[in-house]
């Protein structure tokens, strides 16, 4: 049993730091009913959790039908700072109200995927309020700038004389600092948290907590692009709140290759499902639209409702294979002559007029079915239905 479990933990991992801690502490779960704490923090620097951020999620959710019990860390106090983690220059200071806004639709949020009873949501500004100057500035002696400046995005940023604030430099030691203040068991974070996670172990060590955490780090989820990380930024992600409509179109638009990985770290189905699956589609059985269908349902399904999922195949079918509009369509009253990059930007089929002008150059931009290929082109009085790409519909009346 102890095998199977830590078989089903591995799956989809990048890497694992102190295995023997982990089958210990499922040893310990079998044998003696013990349960071990696991712990992922969350700075909340947007509104909503999308399929990246429940990457962690569900392998916490997993672990939880293996005794552990999650401390589901709400960074309301290192998100003020912001994790430097990747990042090329300083990021900007979010403001409290934001923060704790946030922070209350991630408690919403995650309750989708993990068991309340197993789970403690936890606020780092609990402890960190309390610890004072004096104990931050203890916390500053327990590591040194030259090993700080080890960390690669440090590094790279030092050598090209870009700033670096020393809150960021704080950061690391504030994350570190939970695994202290929870005495966490075991980390979870993605692979480019290695620094951050490791900094959990080194710090338990010097406070002498009597615990030394494992870590797990799970791969970066590529975006509908298939190239960069998930990002709400970079309007490649799929939002755990987003329309079921949205949420099937989005995933039936990843690549092929893709879809697999997605299958791995995101779908519900046991590995030899997903094995069954791929040989099927690999021996032309199965299709791969059929398959990354089947994921579709089984997400929305997670997220919405069996029901919702069905109606969301449904409404796709009917737009993509009968050429048919959406049943509900945005209506927009606006003022003409209109600039057709211009009414794309104000109805938001567009983020703006210069992203509207690029769909037109590559022929994405539709006027009543029919593509528009000038980028100059004036709507006069009348009612239009606008198309961007194959999920984006707004009806209009121009007067």
């Amino acid at each position: 049993m102890i095998e199977k479990a830590y078989e089903e933990i591995k799956r989809g991992v990048s890497e694992i730091i102190d295995e023997e801690r982990i089958l210990q502490l499922l040893k310990n779960y079998y044998e003696k009913n013990e349960n071990y704490y696991i712990k992922a923090g969350f700075d909340p620097t947007a509104p909503d959790l999308h399929l990246g951020h429940t990457v962690l999620i569900q392998k916490m959710a997993l672990m939880q039908k293996y005794g552990a019990i999650v401390q589901f860390v709400i960074g309301d106090f290192t998100g003020l700072i912001g994790d430097p983690t990747g990042k090329n220059e300083t990021r900007k200071k979010l403001d409290k109200q934001t923060v704790l806004k946030n922070a209350k639709t991630y408690e919403e949020q995650v309750f989708k995927i993990l068991d309340p009873k197993k789970t403690n949501i936890v606020f780092n500004s609990s402890w960190f309020n309390d610890m004072g100057s004096s104990g931050l500035l203890e916390l500053t002696t327990t590591f040194n700038v030259s090993r700080m400046l080890e960390r690669e995005d440090f590094e790279k940023r030092f050598k090209a004389n870009a700033p670096i604030s020393i809150s960021e430099f704080l950061y690391p030691l504030l994350q570190g600092y939970d695994s202290v203040a929870l005495k966490s068991d075991i980390e979870l974070g993605g692979t480019d948290q290695k620094f951050n996670l490791l900094m959990g172990r080194h710090l338990q060590r010097a406070y002498k907590t009597g615990k030394e955490q494992a870590v797990i780090m799970m791969p970066l989820l590529e975006g509908l692009d298939g190239v960069h990380k998930m990002s709400k930024s970079l309007g490649n992600y799929i939002g755990i709140t987003d329309k079921p409509n949205d949420m099937y179109g989005k995933i039936l638009s990843i690549s092929d290759e893709l879809m697999w990985k997605y299958y791995e770290v995101l779908s519900s189905r046991t590995l030899d499902e997903i094995e069954k699956i791929y040989e099927d589609v690999k021996s032309g059985i199965l299709h791969p639209k059929k398959v990354k269908e089947m994921l579709s349902l089984e997400i929305i399904t997670r997220y919405h409702s069996s029901d919702k999922a069905n109606e969301a195949r449904q409404e796709f079918e009917r737009i993509h294979s009968k050429k048919e509009l959406p049943t509900d369509i945005d209506e927009f009253i606006l003022e003409g002559p209109i600039w057709i990059a211009k009414a794309l930007s104000e109805i938001k089929l567009e983020n703006s007029t210069s992203s509207a002008r690029r769909d037109i150059k590559q022929g994405a931009v539709k006027i009543n079915s029919k593509k528009c290929i000038d980028e100059q082109y004036q709507i006069g009085k009348g009612e239009y239905v606008l198309q961007v790409g194959k999920r984006k519909f707004a009806k209009i009346k121009v007067v």
